[in-house]
């Protein structure tokens, strides 16, 4: 039975002018098939209002729902479909009965009530479908329902004239069989499950995709993993080898240079002018292939971790005084360059390894004296927030392009320049300072710009707090490394020189130990050939 309320067109524009809800249509549920028939109702109102099918059903499903509630719970109810609003408007379909009411509607509504007799299903689907739901319900008083569908964004808002004519329609709309409607419900079902299989059949699919993604990612993962162990196994075998060939080196190295500065000592005899020159060739070859060991074999006790830092106090002041007497016999005679060390201020006690800080610093200075031509190289050190103290070391040589000035810490790295062919060097000082700040627990930056100079930067703690032992080889005199040779060694008592075993294999080591010690006697007993 359908019942269209407030007949006169001129209330209804009055209502809808002044924002106030308009209703479209009023019908009661009395008989079963009313169901059917509101169902109808709910589904012709909104597509006439211009929801989407998927909206119509959501709508149609979820008034049928409640006013099958309030035909089975209270006998029938009243359903009015309302819209409200002008702006944005919104949907609203208000069922009412007078039956029982809920007793509990909070536990009803609650998401863990489970129902066994059905009581509640039809609210909880209702609040799934529509975008709120609003319930008032007591004892003896029956039960109002309100069903609110907001029109979507891309949906024009009606005019009064507009909902007049949907309302006018509606009227003369003669109710359509029951049975189409279960028909229409078979189809929407159908489109529904043929939707799901979609899903479904897409589902499929991307489970499928992703599987194989994840093949792929997991073998991307192993081949990672093996290129890390590899890398690894690369690194260990180099430092490796740089510590071994050190080692292998140094040997033959000693014997040159003793043998060099025995001969040009005089030891044995006078030398032609020309064997001068020639011996002094194979002492400076040797001395940069000694140098060349040295950090060889630094750099490989770095990254094999086997150095161990020796913490000691020590004033800033006197670290610049002793680097100061052995840098600047690096500065030729009339040199166009000057080596400036600035007075430490108000610089605190460091706790620190002096002995690897001296090698970060005589490592930088020696660089910045090879590429500068003019000016000066500035050392300098401040103190910086947070605990710690900055030491710089400035030049106004040739710089360093902003692309080079990652790569200059690498090893084997050498920046061609036109100073580069004239110094001497083997790519490994600057990547060995960059090692030896990074184990002393700081970092080291570098400023610069072609043709402007480079200032390297190294900010370490105060106060060193990291691991102190760690296996380094050291000699027996308080774990200072064993000097690369000890050719000329003066014993201070007459005859008591400290005896030296040698286990060597090497006959020209040998030769130049047993030479060595065998001159320091010549010296100690007078000998006028020494």
């Amino acid at each position: 039975m359908i019942v269209i309320s407030d007949s006169t067109i001129e209330n209804r524009k009055s209502k809808i002018e002044n924002g106030i809800s308009y209703p479209i249509l009023t019908t009661e549920v009395r008989f079963e098939q009313d169901i059917v028939q509101v169902r109808q109702r709910a589904r012709q109102i909104a597509k006439g209002l211009g929801f989407d099918s998927q909206a119509q059903t959501r709508i149609a499903t979820a008034v049928s729902e409640i006013a099958r509630n309030a035909f089975k719970y209270a006998g029938g109810g009243k359903v009015e479909f309302i819209v409200e609003g002008e702006s944005r408007q919104i949907f609203r379909t208000r069922i009412s009965d007078s039956g029982p009411g809920i007793a509990d509607l909070s536990a009803v509504l609650s998401p863990d009530f489970r129902s066994q007799t059905g009581a509640g299903l039809g609210l909880a689907a209702a609040k799934r479908l529509m975008d709120d739901v609003q319930i008032d319900s007591s004892p003896d008083r029956g039960t109002a329902v309100q069903l609110i569908k907001q029109f979507s964004k891309q949906m024009p808002a009606l005019s009064a004239i507009e909902l007049n004519q949907l309302v006018d329609k509606l009227a003369r709309q003669i109710p359509e069989d029951p049975y189409a409607e279960i028909q229409q419900q078979n189809q929407e079902l159908l489109r529904t499950l043929d939707e799901l299989r979609q899903r479904q059949e897409e589902l499929v699919q991307l489970n499928q995709q992703l599987k194989d993604t994840n093949r792929g990612v997991v073998a991307l993962y192993a081949e990672l993993n093996e290129k890390a162990e590899f890398l690894q196994r690369t690194s260990e075998l180099k430092t490796s080898f740089l510590s071994n060939m050190s080692h292998e080196f140094r040997t033959p190295l000693t014997a040159i240079l003793s043998l060099s500065e025995i001969l040009l000592n005089r030891l044995d005899g006078e030398l032609s002018p020309e064997q001068e020159k020639q011996v002094n060739f194979i002492h400076k070859s040797a001395l940069s292939l000694a140098e060349l060991v040295n950090d060889s074999l630094d750099l490989a006790k770095v990254e094999a971790g086997k150095v161990t830092v020796r913490v000691a106090d020590f004033e800033v002041e006197d670290l610049f005084s002793v680097l100061r007497g052995m840098m600047r016999p690096l500065l030729p005679q009339n040199s166009a360059v000057t080596l400036i060390f600035e007075a430490p201020r108000e610089l605190p006690t460091l706790t620190t390894d002096e002995g690897k800080l001296s090698q970060i610093l005589r490592n930088l200075i020696s660089n910045a004296l090879k590429f500068t031509e003019a000016g000066e190289v500035r050392v300098a050190a401040q103190m910086e927030e947070g605990g710690t103290v900055t030491f710089s070391v400035a030049d106004t040589g040739v710089g360093i392009p902003p692309a080079d000035q990652t790569r200059i810490f690498e090893e084997f790295v050498q920046i061609e320049n036109h100073l580069q062919k004239g110094v001497k060097g083997t790519g490994l000082g600057l990547s060995l300072c960059k090692k030896m700040t990074e184990f002393l627990g700081g970092s080291i930056e570098i400023e610069s710009s072609p043709g402007a100079g480079s200032t390297f930067l190294v900010n370490l703690p105060i106060v060193y707090d990291g691991d102190l032992e760690k296996p380094l080889e050291m000699s027996a005199a308080k774990g200072v490394k064993t000097p690369l040779f000890l050719a000329n060694s003066r014993s201070p008592v007459r005859d008591s020189a400290a005896k030296i075993l040698v286990v060597d294999n090497e006959e020209c080591f040998s030769f130049s130990q047993r030479l060595a010690g065998r001159n320091s006697l010549y010296r100690d007993r007078g000998c006028q050939r020494c």
